[in-house]
């Protein structure tokens, strides 16, 4: 499984970057919002990410039409060749991946929580589809269960391109462990999961133990 950074944050991103395991980005309009950017900054916040990071970056359109989404992911991907755009599923945004596909830019079609919603959005011409777990989550529904759904239907079928999975709204550790188990292709999570993953209390007490012994040895 890869993993991508759910952020807008270049410092955690160039974190990520240097850990040798950072392999994409997502961002959406909340990321870049938190991040206090603005309209004019917004072309050039993207590029930054693309030079950080060389794998595929998600940046997501907020039209609403056909015509006017696959004009803005057309400027977004002449941005740099790693921008993936990111549409949410809709019939509009059906239709604009489906024509955005035809023009060889890669979607991310993002917002999906049902089966046919996945399933259509493979048929679009979708490179990457994302399901949602946290959210669900939210509403006391199992995330998991509708990501695995998910995963199985999309695996039955050639679409005849590639169509990569990526495990969204991630909130914690065992949200990636059952990605990975079910065979998601990616995991898209926050800084602050991507660092308690590299963490166990387990590693923590050893390496004080090889450290401790250490002192013993350099002092013997």
């Amino acid at each position: 499984m890869k993993f991508f950074l759910d952020t807008a944050n270049l410092s955690e991103i160039e974190e990520a970057a240097s850990w040798g395991v950072l392999a994409g980005v997502t961002t959406n309009p909340s990321l870049y919002a938190r991040e206090g950017g603005s309209l004019a900054d917004f072309h050039a916040h993207i590029q930054r990410i693309c030079e950080i990071c060389d794998g595929p970056v998600s940046a997501e359109t907020v039209s609403l039409t056909r015509d006017e989404i696959v004009a803005e992911g057309e400027t977004l991907a002449e941005l740099a060749p790693n921008v993936v755009v990111k549409v949410p599923v809709m019939p509009e945004g059906l239709a604009a991946t489906k024509a955005l596909a035809e023009r060889n830019i890669h979607v991310n079609m993002t917002l999906c929580f049902t089966v046919p919603q996945a399933l259509m959005a493979a048929r679009a011409g979708a490179r990457y589809v994302s399901p949602f777990i946290g959210r669900f989550d939210d509403i006391s529904e199992d995330g998991l269960e509708h990501l695995g759904n998910m995963i199985a239907a999309l695996n039955n079928y050639d679409f005849h391109h590639p169509v990569e999975v990526i495990a969204a709204s991630v909130r914690h550790n065992q949200h990636v462990v059952a990605a990975a188990l079910m065979g998601a292709d990616i995991a898209t999570v926050p800084f602050a999961v991507l660092q308690k993953l590299v963490k166990h209390p387990l590693t923590d007490r050893g390496l004080e133990a090889f450290l401790a012994d250490w002192e013993k040895v350099k002092n013997a």
